[in-house]
Order: C-alpha cells, then structure tokens, then sequence
C-alpha cells in the first residue's frame, strides 16, 4: 500500500479511519515490518513511515525494535484492541454504504459443525453466489464448543452449533431440535427397540466426551437427579471418534442422529423418559458488527434451516 493508496484507501472508507492504522493491525499480528511489507505488496520504507508518521501523532513509540523484528509496546497493546475495532466496524461501515445502494459487499465467515456441513455448506455457497455476488464467503467447520470460542473470541460472524436445553439458546435462532440417541453395535442391548428409557442408561459401558464438555456435564446432572451410574469406558470428544468406538464394539455412545438412522453394523435408539433434546442453533458473535451482508447470509441460513 504506497502513500497514494493509503489515501485512496481512506476516501474508499469514506475517510472514517486513517489507512495506516490497518498498517499498524499487520505490524503487529506479523512482528515485522518488512513482514508486513511482504504480505501487502509494497515497500518496507513505506510501512516504516506510516508506523513513524502514527508515533509522531500519538507521542508515543508503539513498536520497539528487537533483532528479530519488532514488539508492540506497552502503549501500543493499550491501543491494538481498539484500534482492531475501529477499523471492523469502519468496514462494516463502508459495507453499510454499499448495501444501502442494494449490494450487499463483503466477507462473512460462518462456522459449521460437522453435522451441519452437509445439510448448510453447498446450498448456502450456491445462494450467495447467486444472489449476492459482492459477498465473499468463508466457511469453517469445528466442533460446537470451538465454534462458540471462535464466537466470543469474534474471529466468526456467526455459526452454527448445539446448544444443550432451550435455556441456553439465548439469542441465537433454533433451526432445528434433535433428539439424542444411543448407538452401537446391532447385536448389543438394548439397541433391539426403536427407543430406550433413560434409566437402562445405567451400568452400560458409555463412549462420552470429556469433562468439561457440555453434554458431558448434561448426561451428570441428570445421571444424579434420577438416581443412575454413568459407567464411562471410553471419553472421546468428537462424534466421529463416537462412532468409530461404537462400531468397533468397544461402548454405546449418545448421540444427536441428525441424518437418520447409522448404517449397518450400528444401531440407534432413541433416548426417551425423559427424551433428551437438543437445540441446532444459528448463533451470532456480539464482537464483530452486523453489516448488510452478514445480515443477508444470516436471513439465508434460517431459510435453509426452515427449508431442511
């Protein structure tokens, strides 16, 4: 970004943030300045002269020069946050304009579970590039409890993830509920009927995630309010690695069964009295701003949830 671009760069942003602090964001993240440079294309002189420029400004050094690169100072961690801030909902501001002039324009990245992939993934990319061809999506799959960090931490848009009882949906949009079931071997009991009352639960040999996963702290809470012992032979922590100890024989595990029954030789039955439900939620991150195209990929996903 040379100095003509940094100014073109602020009048695209309709002069609501000075382009070098962008500049100072990648310093930081990469430790460098001619690192930095190597990643926007353009010359090392020129990134030194903008972090200069907002020194003199602020009155204070933001970096200190070390062998390897450089440090962000005490002053400039004070101001990294923020300044990370100003310059999202800058964008989110420039989007605004833009799809105010009926085009929605911009990154969304939503977070998938695995689960979920399948059902979202290729028909959300279709629609976006269909209707909204100024809308750059980016798609990430992760387990529920990573996509709710990658939430708070605000490195997604939204996601979609579980959530365990109707109490911790909050603000997020239910688009769908799915009922768990214990699944195994087809010659193991007491897979033999299409449900299974909680109680038979216990003693059984159980695939369960680890502590503190939420299901896990779940199964406990309601394995002590009815009386039951949750007999753990195996933690494993995503529902593939479930799977492949329950197809091995090795435990039962429990499971939502969102796409039907399992194949052959896996068997499931749903857990009933009381059944056990959970809520497939489109949740959003209170730390990046809704713009108009975050706003329109939100509306399409909960189209698709009510179309599936």
């Amino acid at each position: 970004m040379t100095d003509s671009a940094i100014r073109e760069t602020e009048t695209a942003n309709a002069t609501v943030l000075d382009g070098r602090w962008r500049i100072f964001l990648r310093v930081a993240e990469v430790g460098s300045l001619s690192k930095a440079a190597a990643v926007m294309g353009e010359p090392q002189s020129m990134v030194s002269r903008a972090i200069s420029h907002l020194e003199r400004s602020c009155g204070e050094r933001l970096f200190v020069r070390t062998g390897r690169g450089v440090v962000v100072t005490a002053f400039g961690a004070r101001l990294l946050p923020r300044v990370a801030r100003l310059v999202a909902e800058a964008d989110a501001l420039v989007e605004d304009i833009r799809a105010a002039r009926g085009t929605p324009m911009g990154d969304v990245v939503v977070g998938l579970l695995p689960s979920a992939a399948q059902r979202f993934a290729g028909p959300l990319a279709a629609r976006v590039r269909a209707e909204m061809p100024g809308v750059r999506l980016h798609l990430v799959e992760s387990a529920s409890a990573q996509l709710e960090e990658h939430l708070r931490d605000g490195r997604l848009d939204m996601a979609v993830l579980l959530r365990e009882d109707a109490s911790s949906v909050g603000d997020g949009h239910v688009l769908a509920q799915v009922s768990l079931y214990l699944i195994g071997r087809d010659d193991r009991a007491p897979l033999d009927q299409p449900t299974v009352p909680l109680r038979a639960l216990s003693g059984l040999p159980l695939v369960l995630p680890a502590r503190p996963h939420l299901l896990r702290a779940r199964l406990d809470r309601m394995a002590a309010e009815h009386g039951l012992e949750l007999s753990v032979a195996v933690e494993a922590d995503s529902v593939q690695l479930q799977y492949a100890v329950a197809a091995a024989g090795a435990g039962l595990a429990i499971v939502s069964v969102a796409a039907g029954v399992p194949q052959a030789p896996l068997r499931a039955s749903r857990i009933v009295d009381p059944e056990l439900v959970r809520y497939v939620v489109l949740a959003e991150s209170l730390r990046r701003p809704r713009t108009g195209a975050s706003r329109e990929v939100h509306r399409l996903l909960c189209e698709l949830g009510k179309a599936s």
